[in-house]
């Protein structure tokens, strides 16, 4: 069974193209984790072999939720290894229930600013690039249900 996840366009704080959007209904689909009674999906994409060493591509995690009938994004994060003694931390994070964007180096600032909008679009082109070219060899789906 086929579910298709329809999101809250009116709530997106950022310009999230209907490519992620598709993307996610087809995760979230091929996993048989989502089911009607749903009410909580969170998505990590990583790629195994990604380590301080060697760089790679950077893990990431999409938690979306339903308070009612249409999909919300709760947050996206971007991790990569950062110190002398490398921790995975957060690199980027779009946390849309608290209206911030945090971007290291930049640190946080207002998810409705201009900058953000531009620099997520950007973002989330390049994921989705990543993405079509099968850079994440571990997709995990953990859904929360009512």
């Amino acid at each position: 069974m086929n579910l298709t996840l329809q999101f809250d366009v009116e709530r997106f704080l950022l310009p999230i193209s209907i490519d992620l959007q598709n993307a996610l209904n087809r995760i979230c689909n091929e996993s048989g984790k989502v089911s009607s009674s749903t009410q909580a999906v969170t998505v990590n994409f990583r790629e195994r072999a990604y380590c301080p060493e060697n760089g790679g591509y950077h893990p990431i995690e999409i938690s979306i939720s339903r308070p009612n009938d249409l999909w919300v994004f709760d947050y996206i994060t971007d991790f990569s290894y950062c110190g002398l003694m490398p921790e995975l931390e957060k690199e980027i994070d779009f946390d849309f229930g608290h209206g911030v964007a945090y971007i290291r180096y930049m640190g946080e600032v207002p998810i409705t600013e201009s900058s953000v909008a531009e620099f997520y679009s950007m973002w989330e082109s390049n994921f989705l690039s990543y993405l079509s070219m099968d850079c994440f060899d571990e997709i995990k789906v953990m859904a929360e249900d009512a």
